[in-house]
């Protein structure tokens, strides 16, 4: 049974959110074990795991100036670097990066050239840290003045009208699964002058989000969504390009070019809206036991050396 034990190292909010209970007993009924992983004790008494399932930010973010969460956190990749057959969901360098919008956003820009040379306005600001409460605290500046009240440090992404929808990605593994959300209205081409509009992410893009930054004129026409073709090239090259099976992606759709834009990459997302993603997520656990149980043996298993022979 070690074999398909799976560990989940989540934070207890995240556990609830994902309901990591149910899940568990889904996995059971796939003689699939799941282990709820406690970062303060020894990970090799808690041990083995085939799997191990985590969402690190909080650890990693505060590693940077906690001594704690830094010892939390070389345990852990101690663990992970004394036993090489255990997978993690997913690689600790791909998630870290994403911790950081300089670096994704270099990702973004690389796939679609959603960065560009020249100052668009307006322009979303937003936390250069992205993880935590304040990082879904955002702003609109609509020229150069209004940089003076942007807080480094920053990052700065021309904002592109999109009729007020947000596409969510969100991947488990291969599948992939798209839902709408509100987003911000359509503003004029800038620069000109306007008071910064400063305002927080999940206050206008959650399912429930009812706001006046995005109530759109009934005379805009509601934008076609993305084609299903265009979405499966956008989610094949991120996979490629982050290593990753658990991630979601925010995309909108340029009202004048009809592009794709993407404009955040999220780890381990929170999967609101979407009903299989237990089921999906299942299958790709199952998928990557499988795959270690046909290689584990054969690194496990090799003959051992011919004793030396002496010469008679």
């Amino acid at each position: 049974m070690s074999r398909r034990r799976v560990g989940f190292c989540l934070s207890d909010k995240k556990r609830r959110q994902i309901n990591l209970v149910a899940f568990a007993e889904l996995c059971a009924s796939h003689a699939v074990e799941v282990v709820e992983i406690d970062l303060s004790q020894p990970l090799e008494s808690q041990g083995p795991f085939a799997v191990i399932v985590h969402k690190l930010s909080d650890v990693i973010v505060k590693a940077e100036y906690d001594s704690q969460s830094q010892q939390l956190l070389d345990n852990f990749q101690g663990y992970v670097s004394t036993h090489p057959h255990t997978v993690l969901l997913d690689p600790l360098p791909a998630m870290s990066q994403l911790l950081d919008r300089f670096a994704s956003y270099r990702i973004m820009s690389q796939l679609h050239n959603s960065l560009r040379g020249t100052v668009q306005w307006p322009q979303f600001c937003k936390t250069r840290v992205a993880h935590g409460s304040c990082s879904h605290d955002m702003s609109l500046i609509f020229s150069m003045a209004g940089l003076s009240e942007a807080h480094p440090p920053c990052v700065l992404q021309s904002f592109v009208n999109h009729g007020a929808v947000l596409h969510k990605v969100f991947v488990v593994g291969k599948d992939h699964f798209t839902v709408e959300r509100p987003s911000l209205k359509n503003f004029p081409p800038g620069p000109y002058e306007r008071k910064t509009i400063f305002f927080n992410s999940h206050e206008v893009s959650k399912p429930e989000s009812c706001s006046h930054l995005t109530a759109l004129d009934e005379k805009v026409p509601r934008m076609p969504p993305p084609s299903g073709e265009a979405m499966v090239a956008l989610v094949r090259e991120l996979r490629a390009e982050l290593g990753m099976a658990l991630f979601g992606v925010d995309v909108i759709v340029n009202i004048n070019t009809h592009t794709l834009t993407i404009i955040d990459i999220n780890i381990f997302p929170g999967y609101e809206g979407v009903p299989q993603f237990f089921s999906s997520l299942l299958s790709h656990i199952e998928s990557v036991l499988d795959h270690q149980e046909l290689e584990v043996p054969q690194a496990t298993c090799s003959p051992a050396p011919s004793a030396p022979q002496s010469d008679l």
